[in-house]
């Protein structure tokens, strides 16, 4: 039996899960106003950039960890191209890093050109957690367009957690204003509580007041992944480890065997374990098993923490066993 008073102590940093929850919110709070306004949040520079054959690997593999790479293949002399391009670049300004676009001059870039497989151009891909995604050939309406990109957008969140990166103003070329000190949050005593309770063991008491948090405010990020961590520890605190590893071991096809030894993995701080167990679980099955281990692994991923280079490899991972 785990004892009740068991921690994330070693595996989680509560400041750096609220640090990366305030983070998390401003963004969105930024895209709403863009929204709104009819503005993006940021400049062109960093949402749009050029990409080569020596930056590929930072600028698009790395960078599509975090967020969805849409790439434009172009060239001076493709008329369609010049009609195209400028529609990309607005709609990356409108979804305010929900993606960003790459563009890729095919002339400069030969390489890059046929590793794709390019056929024609203006030709449009994607990049998502490392794997190369086609989305279409040729000028296309800019309804379908968008649709083809929220459908990107949508898959990026929901398959891999990925949903896009806060801006930074300086790597936009752009000075940073200064900010007051924010005020207090309706929701700062509530989350205090709940963070404490956490930390003390009371995992019921944890739970209740994240999601009494989550009934008036369902995107507060903080409390979806301090909610995250108390179900975690909740689910495993009654578990016989010895036994749940035994059963995990003698039936390596049963998901709901590998489901619960890697919620121990995690919470004995075997981080890669648990995730490359159940990157196992999505490959070796199909249907309703398959999602269950998806969606599991999915969950683990927001107690890590999205900024940490073990959820990053295993985005990539888990994209190369889905496609």
């Amino acid at each position: 039996m785990q004892p009740r008073n068991m921690s994330m102590s070693g595996v989680v940093d509560l400041a750096a899960v609220k640090a990366a929850g305030e983070a998390k919110q401003k963004a969105e709070q930024a895209r709403a106003e863009a929204a709104r306004t009819g503005r993006a949040p940021t400049s062109g520079a960093r949402l749009v950039f050029d990409v080569d054959e020596a930056g590929f690997q930072q600028d698009v593999l790395q960078r599509s960890t975090e967020v969805p790479v849409v790439i434009d293949f172009w060239a001076e002399w493709c008329e369609p191209c010049k009609q195209l391009g400028p529609l990309l670049e607005r709609l990356a300004g409108e979804y305010a890093g929900k993606f960003v676009l790459a563009k890729i001059d095919v002339d400069a870039n030969q390489m890059l050109f046929q590793q794709f497989g390019v056929q024609g151009i203006p030709a449009v891909f994607a990049v998502v957690a490392g794997q190369p995604i086609p989305l279409f050939q040729g000028a296309a309406p800019e309804s379908q367009i968008r649709e083809v990109l929220d459908q990107l957008v949508q898959a990026a969140e929901q398959q891999f957690g990925i949903v896009g990166a806060p801006v930074d103003p300086q790597a936009a070329g752009e000075q940073p204003e200064a900010e007051a000190p924010a005020p207090a949050g309706p929701y700062d005593a509530l989350l205090e509580a709940a963070n404490q309770a956490l930390d003390s063991g009371d995992l019921g008491g944890a739970i209740q007041a994240y999601k009494n948090v989550l009934s008036d405010d369902p995107a507060n990020p903080e409390a979806k992944l301090g909610l995250a961590q108390a179900e975690l520890l909740h689910r495993v605190q009654d578990l016989d480890p010895q036994a749940v590893r035994k059963e995990a071991a003698e039936n390596p096809a049963d998901v709901q065997a590998q489901i619960r030894a890697a919620d121990l993995d995690l919470v004995g701080g075997h981080v890669e374990d648990a995730f490359g167990r159940l990157i196992d679980g999505v490959k070796r099955t199909a249907g309703a098993d398959r999602e269950a281990a998806r969606v599991r692994l999915l969950e683990l991923f927001e107690v890590i923490g999205a900024d940490d280079p073990r959820v990053t490899a295993a985005r990539t991972a888990l994209a190369r066993v889905l496609f």
